[in-house]
């Protein structure tokens, strides 16, 4: 449930939700024949493919939500922990695994399913797992090398053979069916059974291996949520009833300085731009990763007022543009540059000694505004360093 916590679901409702999910995949695992013995080695035998055919439809079933969600903005794929793929000991694990699939007729968890329902050879599959940990822990620094070998980190297998994922999702739909079809093939051979089905049951058949494909062509036939937006952004007639509300520098250098708790001041430049300078309490959100939805939150919220600000007009407008596409915040664009901020504000002018009384005041603005705006952003900076601890030798005693 990670990718929903805790936006949608609470952290602590999130542990009631997984013990209810638990409990169903037990109830399901169990209902479905996997706490036989026989039913789960018939996959090896080739009489009974129950095994393959159920985890083949989840397999295909959640990537095709995931897929989907994720297309329609629904589901940060990011957020999807990937196991780091160690390659010899994912072979070595797998072919002991199989071995003990095998002789045991149990896997870790078809073994927990038999167990809990009573049956006395689930409890001793559970019983040899354990001795196995605890001989992997006190064997382990001999083993390490095997264990640690061929690290290759978050493998995705689209990624690896340079797929888009509406590809690959298409191709393991494709081998599912194809494999459904040819364990079933397979089971009436060794079963010595001819393959009959009749013309119903043929139609359904076609039927539900064409619906998974429909599912995924949702993703290529309907625009994806940045695809919508960035089409609408780049629409010329939405752009122009976009009403760009600006702020000046010395207005924007008035609410830092006094109300900076209700700013969001977001530097739409690159990461480079934004390290070699910026203005005060800023935070940067680079313009190309505005549809990322980890900045969502600043795009949505309802107590504070977004900012943008870059060294070109243009880009800002863009970027006040995207966010109120994004969410519904109150987005306003800084009427002067970055570089005409610093000048105005850090590099004021003292006016001339016959200037007005109001070229005076400002000037007493702008320079007091620079002095609490580094006195600010030093402080906030040293909120975020870990406080250094003096250590003070004891002294006392008896003279």
């Amino acid at each position: 449930m990670a990718p929903l916590v805790p936006e949608i679901i609470g952290n602590e409702f999130n542990f009631v939700i997984a013990l209810l999910i638990g409990v169903a995949f037990g109830y399901t695992l169990e209902q479905a024949g996997f706490s036989s013995t026989k039913k789960l080695v018939g996959l090896f035998y080739g009489y009974d493919f129950t095994v393959l055919r159920v985890f083949f439809t989840a397999g295909v079933t959640a990537m095709i939500g995931v897929l989907l969600l994720a297309h329609f903005g629904l589901l940060d794929i990011r957020l999807i922990y990937v196991n780091p793929t160690f390659l010899w000991s994912a072979l070595v694990g797998g072919a002991i695994m199989g071995a003990g699939f095998i002789i045991g007729g149990f896997c870790p968890g078809t073994s927990v399913c038999a167990a809990s329902i009573g049956k006395l050879d689930g409890w001793a599959f559970i019983f040899g797992s354990l001795i196995g940990i605890l001989a992997f822990a006190e064997f382990y620094p001999i083993l390490e090398p095997i264990y640690l070998g061929k690290a290759m980190g978050p493998v995705r297998i689209d990624v690896f053979f340079g797929l888009s994922p509406v590809a690959w999702a298409f191709i393991l739909t494709a081998i599912a069916i194809l494999a459904f079809y040819g364990t079933t093939w397979v089971e009436y051979r060794v079963r010595k059974k001819q393959l009959k089905f009749s013309p119903l049951t043929m139609r359904r058949t076609y039927l539900v291996s064409v619906v998974p494909f429909v599912f995924i062509l949702l993703a290529v036939v309907i625009p994806s949520r940045n695809d919508r937006i960035q089409k609408q952004v780049a629409d010329k007639k939405e752009q122009g009833k976009c009403v760009f509300k600006e702020i000046s520098a010395d207005k924007l250098a008035d609410e830092l300085v006094n109300n900076y708790y209700k700013v969001n001041l977001i530097d739409v430049r690159t990461k480079e731009e934004f390290e070699s300078g910026h203005l005060p309490l800023a935070i940067n959100i680079p313009l190309s990763e505005f549809l990322d939805r980890k900045y969502e939150d600043y795009f949505k919220q309802k107590h504070k007022t977004n900012i943008f600000y870059s060294n070109d007009s243009a880009t800002h407008k863009e970027a006040c543009l995207t966010a109120q596409f994004v969410g519904k915040s109150n987005n306003l664009i800084l009427k002067e540059t970055a570089d005409d901020f610093e000048r105005i504000i850090f590099h004021a002018q003292k006016p001339e000694p016959l200037a007005g009384k109001e070229a005076y005041e400002e000037y007493l603005f702008r320079s007091g505004a620079a002095r609490k705006l580094t006195e600010l952003q030093t402080a906030f900076e040293n909120l975020n360093k870990p406080v250094i601890k003096e250590v003070i030798k004891a002294t006392g005693g008896c003279s």
